[in-house]
């Protein structure tokens, strides 16, 4: 039965990893452990900001999006994946198809605009310490984080409104562990040139425009460090930087590879490999990279443990 007058494919089948069961156990236990880990970090994020007034900066602020966009990334795909690692059917309804497309592309696309926000951020920090209080006002970081939401969700809109308008009347086997877009428009029996042409088109201003941003941000900032007099005081500017700038160049680098890529030059498998790396493997990473190594963050866990502790 058709879900709609252009659609006869009622769901997909995702093809996955492997069929080989004793990896199909040993990939359970990884991304099991990724999820885990993505949930508390994140969470434990949100939580030691919210409730420690002396975290309620515009660093911290920023710091506490990023989590709930890893907790939505990491939600929109691994409770799915393990799904299918388990299970004998690996399908999923065309509409949970649609939908989980569409929220992963939305949280995607918020943290690449995050990435420039938070750049900006520090520029402004490092190099113009002493406008920083009026540059990074409580009401400029309220508009940056709602553009951020805002602008974030018009690409994914735009893609999504796109792929319900065609056809899916054949093949049903996505070659890949959960939605997204170059798969599934590889199964179209329709013409995907508007598609591969807004995509593309949504990729540079999320990924490449943001990226290119990013980069000038971070200039100005090592450039700022290089006049610093101290060597520990450059030692721990660029310890910071560096791991920074690692887990921004490897996000916005695989998400640029996936949506860049034409549709005829799609690699599945090495789309699976840059698609574990953006939405299991940053939203885990990210907390460790960004938070809970900060001795400020530690301090406000230390309370709040002790603080339950003491109520039990």
């Amino acid at each position: 039965m058709a879900m709609s007058n252009q659609t006869i494919v009622t769901e997909f089948i995702l093809q996955g990893f492997s069929e080989t069961p004793q990896l199909q156990v040993l990939l359970f236990i990884l991304f099991l452990s990724f999820y885990i880990m993505a949930l508390c970090g994140n969470s434990l994020i949100v939580v030691a900001i919210s409730f420690s007034p002396g975290l309620h900066t515009p660093m911290y602020f920023l710091l506490v999006n990023l989590a709930v966009f890893d907790l939505f990334c990491a939600c929109s795909v691994l409770p799915k994946l393990l799904d299918i690692l388990v299970a004998e059917r690996r399908t999923i309804s065309f509409w949970g198809c649609i939908i989980q497309m569409f929220f992963l592309t939305w949280f995607v696309a918020a943290e690449l605009l995050l990435f420039t926000a938070m750049a900006y951020d520090r520029y402004v920090a490092i190099c113009h310490p002493l406008h920083y209080s009026s540059m990074m006002s409580p009401r400029v970081c309220v508009v940056l984080t709602g553009a951020v939401w805002g602008i974030g969700i018009l690409g994914p809109g735009a893609d999504t409104c796109l792929v319900l308008q065609l056809n899916f009347c054949g093949p049903n086997v996505i070659d890949h562990f959960f939605c997204e877009i170059p798969p599934v428009l590889l199964l179209s029996c329709s013409s995907t040139y508007f598609n591969d042409i807004i995509t593309i088109v949504a990729d540079i201003f999320y990924a490449v425009l943001n990226f290119l941003l990013t980069m000038v941000s971070y200039g100005f900032i090592i450039s700022t460090i290089l006049k610093i007099r101290t060597a520990e005081g450059k030692r721990r500017a660029f310890s910071t930087c560096s791991s920074h700038l690692i887990v921004v160049t490897m996000y916005y680098t695989t998400v640029i590879y996936t949506y860049l890529t034409p549709g005829s030059s799609y690699s599945p498998e090495a789309g699976k490999v840059m698609a574990v790396l953006y939405s299991t493997v940053s939203p885990t990473l990210n907390p460790l990279i960004y938070t809970l190594r900060n001795k400020d963050v530690k301090a406000a866990l230390k309370k709040i443990f002790t603080f339950l502790v003491e109520k039990l």
